[in-house]
């Protein structure tokens, strides 16, 4: 793992399960106070992560995003020690689950997965999906795009959530310009029929407001009672989980935050993590690293 510049102050984790530092320490002391507390009690602690460029790579297609190599194993090492270990992801909850295989997994049969910004919710011990009916404007939108894109560029594509709309860009010959041309018609176009649109990774989401990453891991905080909590994400729409940690830090309940690096992570993300691991292969070890702390 490797960490941004200035990150050389190690906060003690002595006297807790598995004490002593992780290879790359938390560069700030809220960090270093949510990995104690993760450490030292394990089993009120939450681990929630996104899904694409933090346990999967960013690939052009989304349907060929696997788990990176070792994330289910250290996955369901760490699930066996901590309170809770939760998916929260953009991704509507069915196709996560045909990507991951997570439900194949015996070690994560106490794993939750969030999809669609906690619109749906799968629990690997009941095996159900709970979904509310999308919104009538997704239906008005997914209507509308064929025309509004008719001249789009080349390799414009267009996933349906089901609940949300994605535009993707990634494979246009110049996704950051594609992107910027075709934004101001599909914000107007969400906004007309009710619903955000949110940017990411050369991706506009038109998708219901009022549900981010920042309310679905508070809710499932507050459900869970958890005492600490870390959460790794590696986008814009991460953004609103690390302001999450931040309210419940404010509340009393320790917590960690860990940009998943690479090319395309906004400056923002890194620039507020307590820790900055190298990609999924970083978080991987990173989970490899806390199991062995609580074994």
């Amino acid at each position: 793992m490797t960490s941004t510049p200035g990150t050389s102050n190690t906060p003690g984790t002595s006297g807790t399960p598995g004490s002593g530092p992780l290879a790359e320490a938390p560069r700030t002391l809220a960090g270093g106070s949510g990995l104690a507390a993760l450490l030292t009690d394990p089993r009120h602690a939450l681990v929630a992560l996104d899904y694409d460029g933090t346990l999967s790579p960013i690939v052009n297609r989304p349907s060929d995003a696997v788990p990176a190599p070792g994330a289910l194993r250290a996955l369901a090492r760490l699930a066996e020690r901590v309170g809770s270990v939760t998916i929260i992801t953009g991704r509507p909850v069915e196709a996560l689950l045909s990507l991951t295989r997570f439900a194949d997994e015996p070690g994560l049969r106490s794993l939750s997965v969030l999809g669609q910004y906690g619109l749906q919710r799968w629990d690997a011990s009941t095996g159900t999906i709970t979904s509310p009916e999308p919104l009538p404007g997704v239906a008005a939108v997914r209507a509308a795009l064929p025309r509004l894109l008719q001249d789009a560029p080349a390799g414009t594509v267009v996933e349906d959530k089901g609940h949300a709309l994605v535009v993707h860009v990634r494979r246009t010959a110049d996704p950051d310009a594609s992107l910027a041309s075709l934004t101001p018609a599909l914000t107007v176009l969400a906004r007309d029929n009710g619903l955000d649109a949110a940017p990411g990774k050369r991706v506009l989401e038109l998708r219901p407001p009022g549900h981010d990453k920042g309310r679905a891991l508070r809710d499932h905080a507050a459900e869970l009672g958890v005492r600490s909590v870390l959460f790794a994400g590696d986008d814009l729409g991460d953004l609103p989980a690390f302001d999450a940690v931040d309210e419940l830090r404010a509340a009393g309940v320790p917590g960690l935050t860990v940009c998943s690096d690479g090319p395309e992570v906004p400056r923002a993300l890194r620039e507020r993590a307590d820790l900055v691991v190298p990609g999924p292969e970083g978080v991987v070890a990173l989970l490899r690293l806390l199991a062995d702390r609580l074994a």
